[in-house]
């Protein structure tokens, strides 16, 4: 088995070398044609069942180049709170837009083993549902909230059991917006529950947008950095509603650091 590329958590803090920035047409044709051909390699070596943690990693450090190719730069910052303990952890963070689920695992999966909580729908997708089915996601329905909790926990249990982390975002939906009331307390409560670590994940993504007939397929602003903090590892007790502040808190302060106050929708805001 090849070892697992780690390339970005090396040091605390990466930064892309600039590039001229082109068309944003230009970039997102670019970036698309590169998306499909990751896209395809990887479903065929998952339906070979050969797509195991070193393609996993791979390609989501093809898709961070490919981004950066077309002039997007990226600053990851707090990798080595990775290293901060010991065993898997259920990382909790805020959720903009598809450029965290391929870009996450070049990042986390080389020091900490993770998989997602997913939407039914990404399993069924033409050429990435078995990938996506290859990397033992938790998948959760959204029509029922009881069923999903239940499947979170009962799935999240197995899997952090099994050594491996969970990535998971509360909004349940991707939106530029970070509404604290619509960031539910399940990452803390399957952390509590399973004495493991909560690591927050503050996240601004909002270089690929939303397109408009269909949302995974927006346009590539090279203009717009994008911005990826881990936070400190929380020792969550009693009903997690410290830690959850303690979250809260930590990706609205980034949002702020950031510029991207117009995006908090909150008492503090």
């Amino acid at each position: 088995m090849k070892e697992i590329p780690n390339i970005f958590a090396t040091e605390d803090t990466y930064h892309s070398a600039p590039l001229i920035k082109k068309s944003s047409i230009l970039n997102t044709g670019k970036f698309y044609w590169k998306l499909v051909k990751v896209i395809y390699k990887s479903n065929r070596l998952a339906k070979k069942n050969e797509f195991d943690g070193y393609q996993y990693v791979s390609s989501s450090i093809q898709l961070i180049r490919g981004f950066e190719s077309c002039g997007i730069n990226f600053h990851f910052e707090g990798m080595k709170n990775l290293q901060k303990f010991d065993g898997p952890a259920v990382f909790i963070g805020n959720h903009m837009s598809s450029l965290e689920t391929v870009a996450l695992p070049g990042i986390i999966h080389p020091i900490k083993k993770v998989v997602f909580v997913v939407k039914h729908e990404l399993t069924t997708y033409p050429l990435f549902g078995p990938v996506n089915n290859a990397i033992d996601p938790i998948v959760v329905g959204r029509a029922n909230p009881r069923d999903d909790l239940r499947i979170v926990m009962e799935g999240g249990a197995a899997r952090l059991k099994a050594g491996k982390s969970i990535i998971l975002f509360p909004q349940r939906t991707r939106s530029f917006k970070f509404d604290t009331s619509a960031f539910n307390t399940l990452g803390v409560k399957l952390a509590v529950k399973n004495n493991v670590p909560a690591v927050p994940i503050a996240l601004v993504t909002d270089a690929w947008g939303y397109g408009k007939i269909i949302k995974d397929f927006g346009k590539i602003n090279p203009a717009l950095h994008v911005h990826i903090a881990i936070g400190e590892p929380i020792n969550v007790t009693g009903n997690g509603s410290e830690a959850q502040k303690v979250v809260i808190g930590f990706i609205e302060s980034k949002l702020k650091e950031w510029g991207r106050e117009h995006y908090l929708v909150s008492s503090s805001k």
